[in-house]
């Protein structure tokens, strides 16, 4: 499926993982697709995406480096969002993103990021949302404000 900017994205169901599609797609060469493929998939008023963290992902202590955590919670914001259905949600910025850690994250896990939908106004998506994993404690709470762009 093609995002509002034209952007070859497709999502699929993901026979491996029931109940989820797989998002691929973009140009292999931007920071985002260091992230590898997402798997979404929306639960009442709850966008949960995923990625399976790679090595290149770790800090010097073997555990999820913060940047990426931060990276990935700006991407989710942006899937998590267009998954609920917000309009214009597949294209826009970051106006910003406010970020507690709480706990460290692990490389061997797959690592999800749960996301509401607050409010959606004209030009605006405001979100919240955790960083998990399975039965980890929570890694992170987020916050953030996505700004649409028009076509």
């Amino acid at each position: 499926m093609p995002d509002a900017t034209g952007g070859p994205f497709e999502a699929i169901d993901d026979p491996d993982q029931p109940g989820w599609m797989v998002w691929r797609g973009g140009d292999p060469s931007t920071y985002n697709a260091s992230f590898g493929a997402l798997w979404v998939r929306v639960e009442a008023a709850t966008a949960r995406v995923r990625m399976r963290p790679a090595p290149g992902h770790g800090n010097f202590h073997g555990a999820l480096h913060g940047g990426a955590a931060l990276g990935f919670i700006d991407i989710a914001l942006f899937a998590g969002a267009y998954a609920l259905g917000a309009a214009g949600a597949a294209s826009g910025v970051t106006v910003n993103l406010a970020t507690q850690f709480i706990s460290a994250g692990r490389l061997d896990r797959m690592l999800e990021a749960r996301v509401e939908l607050l409010r959606e106004t004209g030009r605006l998506l405001f979100l919240r949302g955790l960083l998990v994993q399975e039965d980890e404690p929570v890694i992170a709470s987020f916050t953030g404000t996505l700004r649409k762009v028009a076509a």
